[in-house]
């Protein structure tokens, strides 16, 4: 069969397209057995050999030879008398095969095969588009800026796929222009009318835990695990992270020495502060790490309402709440509690004692971990029972009991001496 310039076109199409060789094999096959069957009435009986390498096709038809007064089917039969002129030993009974070429096709047929073609390749093309990115749901992606519109931005990836990054999906503060590159998660992939519409994020929580997956390599090799992640994007976000090996500090690890490894990620959220908190299934304790940079002096919990009153000195306030009360509200996400802050009006003492002054007495590690809680003073502590300085620290009950007794032991000394 002589060259088409319609198969000139393949290879155009599998150069263009990436698509491999035996896919465009079936293509094209299944647009040419289309194409038999409205010609012919069926192709059960054709033979369709393409070679793209070579851009040449064959197409092959096989008919039995019958006796002239037994042909009833043109086209899955073939008179003897026909036969023979072709080879004269051909006999009824045996096997008749011939090539169909393109001439025994018109002007039209060959235009609807290109149409054809050109349709099917497209539906491929888009439904592997459609079929990777659905993979991809949840993953970060890296495209460029191809054009800017006031609701959206569209951007291509390194294959050429349109991305659509809506205007809702950007943190405030984003500006591109064209050329730009832009990091962000893929959000979600659906069909519209046969088109694959896939939406990018650079505000959903998830973009901030595969960052952190990118930047700490314990995450990503499972050894940390981020319990949950919440976002003000642009402005605050808070991670939960626990360590599932007790040699692992969770949020040391993700801040890095130094901060290296959360100041790319702050950098990428247009300077977003990142608060990293230790989980743990303590509520109390939970709430009050959520709550950073404020100090907590107690906390309590309702499991059946889910409602947590927190109280603290009153200088504390307003950075529990944070600007624009991103801070309370960031840390009722994460912690799923419906949290009120109250200012402790007890909490006025004079002559209180710095805890770092208890050094000689008290390991600084236990210091540490009492600061971590908002007591500062001897008398914060003081303040707080056993049992919620138990629940807040995860202290052993004999250590807890040997700090309160070193820190009454100061006040009673002093009343001693004022009498």
């Amino acid at each position: 069969m002589e060259k088409l310039s319609l198969i000139d076109s393949f290879s155009e199409f599998k150069e263009l397209k990436g698509i491999d060789t035996e896919t465009l094999m079936r293509i094209l096959e299944d647009v040419l057995r289309g194409l038999l069957t409205k010609k012919y009435g069926t192709d059960k009986n054709f033979d369709i050999i393409v070679n793209p390498d070579k851009g040449d096709l064959e197409i092959w038809r096989s008919r039995t030879i019958v006796n002239d007064d037994e042909l009833t089917d043109h086209n899955a039969q073939i008179a003897l008398s026909e036969a023979v002129k072709v080879e004269p030993d051909f006999e009824a009974g045996d096997e008749f095969a011939e090539e169909i070429r393109m001439n025994n096709f018109g002007r039209r047929d060959i235009l609807a095969i290109r149409q054809n073609l050109i349709g099917k390749i497209q539906d491929y093309e888009r439904a592997s588009v459609y079929t990777k990115y659905k993979e991809r749901v949840g993953q970060i992606v890296i495209a460029e800026v191809y054009q800017v519109w006031k609701r959206e931005v569209m951007v291509k990836d390194e294959d050429g796929i349109e991305l659509i990054l809506p205007k809702t999906e950007q943190i405030p503060g984003d500006f591109y222009h064209k050329g730009d590159t832009v990091k962000a998660v893929v959000l979600k992939v659906e069909m519209r009318n046969g088109i694959p519409n896939i939406v990018i994020s650079r505000v959903s929580p998830i973009f901030l835990e595969r960052l952190f997956e990118q930047e700490v390599p314990e995450i990503y090799d499972g050894l940390i695990t981020i319990k949950n992640a919440v976002r003000q994007p642009g402005e605050r976000a808070k991670l939960a992270v626990e360590s599932y090996d007790d040699r692992i500090d969770p949020v040391g690890a993700c801040v890095g020495m130094k901060g290296s490894r959360i100041h790319g990620i702050v950098r990428e959220l247009k300077n977003e502060n990142i608060d990293v908190i230790a989980y743990t299934p303590n509520a109390d304790l939970y709430i009050s790490r959520a709550l950073a940079p404020a100090k907590v002096i107690s906390v309590n919990v309702n499991e059946q309402t889910k409602k947590a009153d927190v109280f603290m000195k009153s200088d504390q306030v307003s950075l529990a709440i944070g600007k624009g009360g991103y801070n309370i509200k960031l840390a009722g996400k994460l912690t799923g509690y419906d949290i009120d802050v109250y200012r402790d009006t007890d909490m006025k003492y004079e002559d209180d004692v710095d805890l770092q002054d208890f050094s000689d007495e008290i390991d600084q590690w236990i210091i540490d971990t009492l600061k971590g809680i908002g007591c500062d003073t001897a008398k914060d502590v003081l303040a707080i029972s056993k049992e919620d300085l138990e629940l807040r620290t995860d202290l052993e009950t004999e250590t807890i009991d040997h700090i309160v007794e070193v820190l009454k032991s100061e006040f009673e000394d002093e009343d001693a001496q004022q009498q």
